[in-house]
């Protein structure tokens, strides 16, 4: 019975123990390695002494993202070229959720690496799923004071770098389909009008496959070098599909996925281009993942004081 109710109860916060590992680290294959992680804990632990399963199980996952996060640290410096989050085919409702489809768009994704790994973990738990500062302390180990300050430090950072005037999706699928039109033709006065002036294009081929090995500024840059790959895009399929909250282009050779764009747009125009080639990043783009937010997990009630109700260690 003990094994059957703490399955049920995993399997119940699956979905949002996978968005807070994935917030966390960017990645969808280390984010499923760490829910493999915590699973190995979980059952473990006499469920009968823990309180409330959810915070219990989010220290957990947090703990081990924690960890993950800074290898994967490790990992990125000798990563060749740009770095870019794992993309995800995500389901309608995360779209519906402006809120989560903010938080989990690649243009966040990539300013909360700029974060160092406590910060990114408690601006997650604080500002994404809206815990306590108590159960947060318990994830990072560290005082709810501290946390409250990292907290403080963490909003202050990612607002000073946050899109400006972001766009809804709705109002991205607009922009995407005129910059859709433009690369299609090999417009470059279509793609001028909808580039903004300072937009970056970032590719992100692993080594593995041709990418721009650094950023490319500039709207002229930036048009003339779309425009010179319409002949190539004329071969292949190109779709519109909702990656990570927000349209994005998704781009098939021989009906394998080879290239997904997403976009980060700013007062209506695309300000930031984000290209991920690295068939190993893409494997998360042949199904929908769920991902949830705080609507779905509110505040839980605050944790006992028993040592199974302060979390893990």
């Amino acid at each position: 019975m003990a094994a059957d109710a703490a399955t049920e109860a995993f399997v119940t916060h699956r979905n949002l123990l996978f968005t807070v590992a994935y917030e966390i680290l960017g990645s969808a294959a280390d984010a499923e390695d760490v829910l493999q992680e915590t699973w190995l804990k979980w059952v473990g632990v006499d469920v009968t002494t823990v309180r409330d399963e959810r915070p219990y199980l989010v220290q957990i996952t947090t703990r081990q993202a924690l960890g993950r996060l800074r290898t994967l640290g490790r990992r990125k410096e000798s990563y060749i070229g740009s770095w870019l989050p794992e993309p995800l085919l995500t389901t309608p409702d995360v779209a519906e959720d402006v809120e989560l489809a903010e938080h989990v768009s690649m243009a966040m994704l990539l300013v909360l690496e700029t974060l160092a790994p406590t910060e990114r973990a408690v601006f997650v738990l604080r500002e994404v799923f809206d815990l306590p500062y108590d159960e947060i302390a318990a994830a990072v180990d560290k005082t709810p004071a501290a946390v409250r300050q990292i907290a403080h430090r963490a909003r202050a950072h990612v607002a000073a770098r946050r899109p400006r005037g972001a766009a809804s999706p709705a109002e991205s699928r607009g922009a995407l389909k005129a910059f859709h039109r433009a690369i299609e033709t090999g417009d470059v006065q279509g793609l001028l009008d909808v580039l903004a002036p300072d937009v970056v294009l970032v590719g992100d081929g692993g080594g593995i496959k041709q990418a721009v090995l650094q950023p490319v500024s500039g709207a002229g840059k930036v048009a003339r070098m779309l425009a010179a790959s319409s002949r190539v895009l004329a071969t292949m399929e190109v779709e519109l599909a909702e990656v990570n909250g927000y349209p994005a282009l998704v781009i098939r050779v021989d009906g394998e996925v080879d290239t997904v764009i997403a976009l980060r747009i700013e007062d209506g125009l695309v300000s930031g281009l984000y290209s991920i080639r690295n068939p190993e990043k893409l494997t998360h783009m042949s199904r929908e993942t769920a991902l949830v937010g705080r609507q779905m997990h509110p505040r839980s009630p605050s944790l006992s004081r028993t040592k199974a109700a302060q979390g893990p260690h």
